[in-house]
């Protein structure tokens, strides 16, 4: 049987972060890395029933927590800015 990964998205001013519980096992590694400490716990439990992990309003969607998951459990899409017209 097939495991479905659901991820849960959200929207800041600067991109949009995805968390995939069911591929995060709690390790902390992307909370000690992030550059603004804009990461905390979660009460969403991952796959091992550790919690996994959320951001505030303060992320800057660098990807640097995306680069250091060591299982891919964390997306992060940066918007595109749109540059002004004259």
């Amino acid at each position: 049987m097939a495991q479905t990964f659901n991820g849960r998205t959200l929207e800041t001013e600067k991109g949009h972060w995805t968390i995939f519980p069911g591929l995060c096992k709690g390790c902390g590694l992307c909370i000690q890395k992030c550059p603004k400490k804009c990461m905390s716990w979660s009460d969403v439990l991952g796959v091992y029933g550790t919690p996994s992990v959320e951001i505030n309003d303060e992320c800057i969607a660098c990807g640097i927590c995306q680069n250091f998951c060591p299982d891919c459990a964390i997306a992060v899409e940066k918007k595109k800015e749109e540059k002004e017209k004259h």
